[in-house]
């Protein structure tokens, strides 16, 4: 709100008084007495003579307008006639100036200086042994343009503390106070500039450039800052090149040309002053190059490119220019200004041969024939740019006066008694804050000022030509990318890239010197892409893995045997069909429980083996869900024991078998004993030495939380099974029911048949080679199986063998049970369950 305000009183001020300044202007181009006097250093005339053939320290002719230049001192007056016409800003004292021609040339700017630092009104400068008290012409310099110049005066400067206010100078080695304590400027650095322009880049993501300079300081340190900074935010320099300035560059220029066709680089960044930028755009054209170029302050609006036949198929051009204000009264003042010369011409004398050479007290004799049909002198689009940071330097040093002189609205008290010494205006130039145009301004420690810039991009339309406003910087770019007109069709942003970005999960293997030329190589697993632009694969940290092409790792996940999957749901199914034909079976036994065929297939040994049947078959539910400590201590025990009891109970009955078809004489007296307590010791004995192996398993096989916190993760999924860890303990409790079913085989396969009776060795024949065949075959198919897959063959192959103990051993007495009931006598079982077998029999064996 305070900014409004002082813009809209700043432009009531202006407005004020209006037709009495400017239409009192003076004619006198270069200087204009006052109270207080400020030097200007501008390149008003160019070089014409050869510097290498001076003999002499005046052997300098600088003969050949620069209209530029000129325009540039123009400004300096306007700012100095702007203030005091201002009566606001140092009321009752008058600002005065003294411009010079510097001919852009280093031989060119010491007598100027020189000349601005003798004492008072004098033409000397004299040797002192202390220079507090030294008033020199001036009280501060504006300019000189370019930073070579300032780099010869500065110094110079510096030792009297002369405030130094350069308008176009933008190398960042005067930042340093050190070396020169009293430079400031109006426009932004050359550092700041290269920011801007790697920010550029980095924002439509050209990492393979070429980048291009003159040959000179402001070039050259251009070329370095960006190099540096480019290859610090990772892209890459393909090519620099240099222009030369003290000798024909044109053949140079072809060859820089030739080696960034041969990069194949779509973006060019042009660090060079206007002379060698023109040179270098006329051979792009010759040479119908099409590409996007990036040019700093120094071309960026320059008429002699723009203006260049055929610029428009270079590309696309874009440009940081220094942010712009229209200054209030610009143009009526010049009007003003020509108008009044062309008025006054008729009354100069006419000039001399002689005196059409310029001095140092009229740089211009030929300025008296300016008129209003020369406008264009100040309005072109560059020249204006300047001229706000020319008139931002001068009005900084009147505000510091204003400060110094304790001046108010309406007076300033110390004007007539207050001798201005440089040093002391010095510091307060360095606290001035204003606002100018509606721009807040200040300097910063080491004298920039506060500003950025604008980006613009050049545009055609129907072979005219304007600089299109896109953006600006100061701490970030800020771009409208919609106002871009590309030069590629359709209208895509160019590509500048040596190699294409890598996929998410790639790393880059650098190819050749630049690390923007790369194979993409993808991260294995336990490996991952940490950031964009790892030439490493990083390893997971401990307890994590990824998967193929990743770029974080994560935390691994178990899946289990859920009671809703396809398996589980075809598992459950196939028990529930075993356990209906165990529990039938067991039905049917119980409801003939004291008939022979019970009787000889074990009596209680028989019931107890059916629940045993149907217990293991229920333990099966133990593969199925989420795992947990305890169900995983009770899943392989129980699985193991409960067929250590039918198949001891079968070997029982085997062995009674084996007992009578082999000694059949004492079958009869010791039956009784083998199938009561023989049986059961059998059983006991077998269950016992089971029941110690898995015991021994319990005991040393790690818990699922051991196992899990000991496992090496190398996966991101894994099927979570209870762990079977020693195998070997895991082998011998299987093993051993095998062993007891091929026991219980060799016993029964030779056995012969009792004549004319039931035929036990046959069922359990049938019944414990199905079991040895099913868990032998289950072994190596167990072996090359996943985990997932050994729980399911684990239940599923545990189902077979259970189905085919039922099916082999007791549904043959069940089809007797049900079908032949007339064969359930104690004759027919004799042999079982008495020992008792036929006198055939007897003589057979």
């Amino acid at each position: 709100m305070v900014g409004q305000i002082s813009l809209l009183l700043f432009l009531c001020t202006c407005s004020l008084g209006r037709a009495d300044w400017v239409q009192n202007v003076s004619t006198e181009l270069f200087r204009s007495p006052g109270d207080i006097l400020l030097g200007g250093l501008f390149p008003i005339n160019e070089l014409t003579s050869n510097l290498s053939q001076r003999e002499e320290p005046d052997d300098i002719e600088c003969n050949r307008l620069n209209s530029y230049g000129l325009a540039l001192s123009l400004v300096m007056k306007f700012s100095v006639d702007y203030i005091n016409a201002d009566q606001s800003i140092l009321p009752g004292v008058r600002l005065g100036f003294e411009t010079y021609d510097t001919c852009g040339q280093p031989a060119g700017v010491m007598k100027p200086t020189l000349r601005l630092l003798s004492e008072g009104s004098t033409e000397e400068v004299a040797a002192r042994c202390n220079y507090t008290d030294y008033a020199t012409r001036v009280v501060a310099v504006i300019g000189p343009y370019t930073s070579e110049m300032v780099s010869i005066i500065s110094k110079l400067l510096g030792f009297f503390l002369i405030p130094q206010i350069s308008f176009s100078a933008t190398s960042d080695k005067f930042s340093d106070k050190k070396l020169y304590p009293s430079f400031m400027r109006t426009v932004p650095t050359d550092g700041l500039q290269v920011k801007a322009i790697v920010e550029l880049l980095k924002e439509f993501k050209w990492n393979w450039v070429a980048v291009v300079a003159s040959e000179d300081e402001y070039g050259r340190q251009g070329q370095r800052q960006l190099s540096e900074l480019a290859t610090a935010e990772k892209i890459c320099v393909a090519y620099e090149g240099i222009i030369p300035i003290y000798r024909d560059p044109v053949r140079t220029i072809r060859n820089i040309l030739h080696r960034i066709n041969s990069t194949s680089v779509g973006v060019v960044v042009l660090f060079a002053l206007p002379e060698p930028a023109v040179k270098f755009f006329i051979e792009v054209i010759h040479r119908n190059m099409s590409m996007v170029w990036i040019g700093p302050t120094s071309w960026a609006l320059l008429s002699d490119i723009s203006t260049l036949p055929n610029i428009h198929t270079v590309g696309t051009i874009l440009a940081f220019a220094d942010e712009n204000r229209p200054l209030p009264q610009f143009t009526d003042y010049f009007q003003a200004l020509f108008s009044k010369i062309q008025q006054e011409r008729p009354q100069q004398p006419p000039l001399a041969p002689s005196s059409s050479i310029p001095t140092m007290g009229n740089p211009c004799p030929t300025c008296w024939h300016l008129s209003p049909d020369n406008m264009s002198l100040v309005e072109e689009t560059r020249r204006n740019r300047h001229a706000f940071s020319i008139y931002a330097a001068v009005r900084s040093i009147a505000q510091a006066l204003h400060n110094m002189l304790g001046c108010n609205t309406t007076s300033c008290p110390l004007n007539s008694s207050y001798k201005i010494y440089p040093w002391q205006l010095l510091e307060e130039t360095k606290k001035v804050s204003l606002n100018i145009s509606g721009t807040p301004f200040e300097f910063d420690e080491k004298g920039n000022p506060s500003m950025g810039y604008e980006l613009l991009v050049w545009t055609w339309k129907e072979h005219q030509m304007n600089f299109t406003p896109i953006g600006n910087f100061f701490k970030n770019l800020s771009i409208n990318k919609a106002l871009i007109q590309w030069h590629t069709k359709p209208n895509q942003v160019p590509m500048s890239n040596c190699s294409a970005d890598c996929k998410t999960g790639e790393v880059h293997r650098i190819k050749g010197f630049h690390s923007c030329c790369f194979d993409c190589l993808p991260c294995h697993e336990g490996t991952f892409q940490n950031n964009t632009g790892d030439s490493q694969c990083t390893n997971c940290p401990k307890g994590q893995w990824s998967t193929p092409r990743s770029n974080h790792c994560v935390d691994p996940t178990y899946t289990y045997l859920a009671w809703d999957s396809h398996e589980s749901l075809g598992l459950v199914l196939a028990g529930v069909v075993v356990l209906i034909c165990e529990v039938v079976v067991t039905v049917l036994f119980l409801r003939h429980w004291d008939s022979p065929v019970v009787k000889a297939t074990g009596g209680p040994l028989c019931a107890l083996s059916l629940l045993c049947l149907m217990g293991c078959c229920a333990s099966l539910v133990l593969f199925l869900g989420p795992p947990g400590d305890v169900m995983c201590r009770l899943q392989l025990p129980l699985n193991a024991i409960f067929p250590t009891v039918i198949l001891s109970a079968i070997l029982a009955t085997s062995l009674q078998i084996v007992y009578v078809t082999e000694f059949p004489g004492r079958a009869t007296s010791h039956l009784q004993t083998l199938r009561g307590p023989g049986s059961c010791l059998v059983v006991l004995a077998c269950c016992g030495v089971q029941a110690g192996l898995c015991g021994w398993f319990v005991q040393v096989a790690p818990s699922l939380t051991t196992f899990r916190s000991e496992l090496r993760v190398e996966f991101v999924e894994r099927f979570l099974r209870c762990p079977v860890t020693p195998v070997h303990s895991f082998a011998l409790m299987l093993g051993f029911n095998v062993l007891l079913a091929l026991i219980s085989f060799m016993c029964t396969f030779t056995a012969v048949k009792p004549a004319g009776q039931y035929n036990m060795a046959r069922d359990i024949t049938l019944s414990t080679l199905a079991y040895c065949v099913v868990w032998v075959i289950f072994v190596p198919i167990y072996t090359g199986l996943d985990d997932r897959e050994k729980s399911i063959a684990h239940v599923t192959v545990t189902l077979i063998s259970h189905m085919g103990l039922v099916a082999a051993y007791f549904f043959p007495k069940c089809h007797l049970l049900m079908k032949t009931p007339e064969l359930n006598t104690a004759d027919h079982f004799g042999a079982y369950l008495e020992g008792k077998i036929t006198a055939q029999e007897e003589q057979a064996q």
